[in-house]
């Protein structure tokens, strides 16, 4: 039996004005590593890869050649995580390297932070809720009220919202939709 055509979006890349201030930022904040450095053969500039998995050689690439005064192109750069103590850990990391313009929003289906990182590229930290609700949505979100009143709070708004759903009746209409095209589940 032949594997079914499902591509995955694995890692992203960024141009950078200091690799090493965005290396330092990236590890520090997300407990990745460096597993190669160097001048790209078609990319004719210094390349760092970093990696928080062993299993993955790289998850995000620093490419050096970012002009000083040169805007983000990055819409947003995100992390998962697992628990809101985690999210809580993240900012606490961010903002010591650097972060600025940090920020909270309740999606319904996801809890995040959103920051800038030393060079402006918005980055986000986000959790998975079991919860639906069409997107985009986004209240304010405390991190420092504690996690009872967090969920009690994100539950109640989201089955207010008439696209509510548990995220596993959106699964399992997501492979319906993909089936009923005739992709993989």
């Amino acid at each position: 039996m032949t594997q079914p055509y499902a591509p995955n979006l694995s890692h992203c890349g960024i141009f950078c004005r200091d690799l090493d201030l965005m290396k330092a930022f990236y590890t520090g904040v997300f407990d990745m590593q460096e597993t190669d450095r160097g001048e790209g053969v078609t990319f004719r500039f210094q390349i760092v890869f970093l990696s928080g998995r062993h299993d993955q050689h790289h998850q995000l690439v620093l490419a050096g050649g970012r002009a000083s005064d040169a805007p983000s192109t990055v819409m947003q750069l995100s992390f998962k995580v697992q628990t809101l103590d985690h999210l809580r850990e993240a900012r606490r990391r961010a903002l010591a390297l650097g972060a600025t313009q940090m920020r909270g929003l309740n999606h319904g289906n996801a809890l995040s932070i959103y920051c800038m990182d030393p060079e402006d590229n918005t980055v986000e930290v986000y959790l998975d809720t079991p919860w639906y609700v069409s997107q985009p949505h986004g209240d304010p979100l405390d991190l420092d009220q504690d996690d009872a009143a967090i969920w009690a709070q994100t539950e109640s708004v989201v089955r207010t919202d008439p696209s509510f759903m548990p995220v596993a009746e959106w699964a399992s209409r997501f492979v319906q939709r993909r089936e009923l095209r005739g992709g993989a589940p």
